[in-house]
C-alpha cells in the first residue's frame, strides 16, 4: 500500500485516495466461498481471514453431506460465521432436507443459509427452486437466509434469454422477506463489469426489491480460468471486459484482478449512499488464499494471527 511507495508524486496525477478508502470501505464485511476439497488446502483459516469472516461452503453435485458438514464444522471452530449450501435439485425430497439441516446444526451450530436451484439441468428428486425449499417450512429457526440473484440474467431459469422467470422468483422472495424474521439477501453470480451490475441493482430497487444485495466477484485469477468459468456459468455482458483484456498482449499472460470493477462500485456506493450493493461475496477462482490476501491488501479487514 501507501507505506510502501517510495516513488516521488507525479504532480499531474490524480489524487487516488479517495477512491481508495472508498474500495477499503466496500470491501468491509466482505464473503468467500470454499468448497471441502479446496477448504482442505488451507491450514487454518484465521491466517488469511479477518475474524467473522462469513464463508460459504459450496454444495456440488456428488459431494457427500458428511464432507459438507465436517468442513462446516472444522471452519466454524476457527470463528467464522459459516453459510453452507443448499442446492434444490441435488436434495431428493424433504427427509433428505431435514436430516441434512439437522446434521449442520447439530455438529456445526449452523444457523446461516444460501438458498439456491443448483447447478444441475434436471431434479434428482421433489425439489427444484429455492423457492421449493422456502416453502418446506424446515428453515424457520434459521438467522440469515440468502437466495441467488442473476445481474446478467440466467439462461437456466429463461431460456429465451430474458429476465421474466428471473424477475418473478425475486418478486416472490420479497414478498418471502416481509413475513419471516430471518434477515434475507441477494448473492448473485459473479460479473466483471460495474456499469450492468449498477443498472441491474437499480432497476430491481425501481421494481420495488429492497432485498440487501451481495455482489458476486471473481477473484484474482489466469485470465483462460476465468474465461472458462464465465462461459460455464453463463455470465454476459460483462464477459466483453474479459475478451477485450484477452485481446491485449500486454495483458494476456497477467493475472485478473478485480480493482476497477470493484472501484466503480465502491465510488458509486459513495456517490449514492443508498445503493442497494451491502456487501462483496468473492468466488476465489485463482485460489482462496491468492483472492484473501488481496482482499487484505487492498482494505478488507487484517487476519486474526499472522500467516
Amino acid at each position: 500500500m501507501s507505506l510502501l511507495n517510495f516513488k516521488k508524486r507525479d504532480a499531474t496525477a490524480p489524487d487516488t485516495g479517495a477512491n481508495t478508502a472508498a474500495l477499503e470501505a466496500f470491501l468491509q464485511g466482505y464473503s468467500i466461498e470454499v468448497m471441502p476439497r479446496t477448504a482442505e488446502k488451507v491450514d487454518d483459516f484465521r491466517a488469511i481471514l479477518a475474524p467473522r469472516t462469513r464463508v460459504y461452503i459450496a454444495h456440488i453435485e456428488g459431494t457427500p453431506i458428511e464432507d459438507m458438514v465436517a468442513t462446516a464444522k472444522r471452519i466454524k471452530s476457527e470463528g467464522f460465521d459459516v453459510m453452507p449450501h443448499f442446492p434444490a435439485r441435488i436434495i431428493a425430497d424433504k427427509a433428505t432436507l431435514a436430516d441434512w439441516i439437522a446434521r449442520y446444526q447439530a455438529e456445526a451450530d449452523v444457523k446461516q443459509a444460501l438458498l439456491l436451484a443448483g447447478g444441475v439441468t434436471h431434479p434428482v428428486g421433489d425439489f427444484d427452486s429455492s423457492m421449493q425449499l422456502i416453502e418446506s417450512g424446515l428453515f424457520g429457526d434459521f438467522d440469515r437466509l440468502h437466495v441467488a440473484g442473476h445481474p446478467e440474467g440466467n439462461k437456466d431459469i429463461d431460456p429465451d434469454g430474458s429476465m421474466k422467470n428471473v424477475d418473478d422468483a425475486l418478486a416472490w422472495k420479497q414478498k418471502f422477506s416481509e413475513t419471516t424474521d430471518a434477515k434475507l439477501a441477494l448473492a448473485t453470480q459473479f460479473a466483471f463489469d460495474g456499469g450492468p451490475i449498477i443498472a441491474w441493482a437499480n432497476s430491481i430497487k425501481a421494481a420495488g426489491i429492497d432485498l440487501p444485495v451481495h455482489i458476486g466477484i471473481a477473484g484474482p485469477a489466469k485470465l483462460q480460468t476465468l474465461i472458462k468459468f464465465a462461459i460455464a456459468c453463463g455470465v454476459g455482458p460483462s464477459l466483453k471486459v474479459l475478451q477485450k483484456r484477452a485481446m491485449d498482449v500486454t495483458k494476456l499472460l497477467l493475472p485478473y484482478e478485480p480493482t476497477d470493477v470493484l472501484t466503480e462500485l465502491a465510488n458509486h456506493k459513495v456517490a449514492n449512499p443508498d445503493f442497494n450493493i451491502e456487501q462483496v461475496h468473492f468466488f476465489p477462482l485463482g485460489g482462496i488464499k491468492t483472492n484473501a490476501k488481496w482482499a487484505t491488501e487492498h482494505g478488507g479487514g487484517q487476519p486474526e494471527t499472522a500467516a
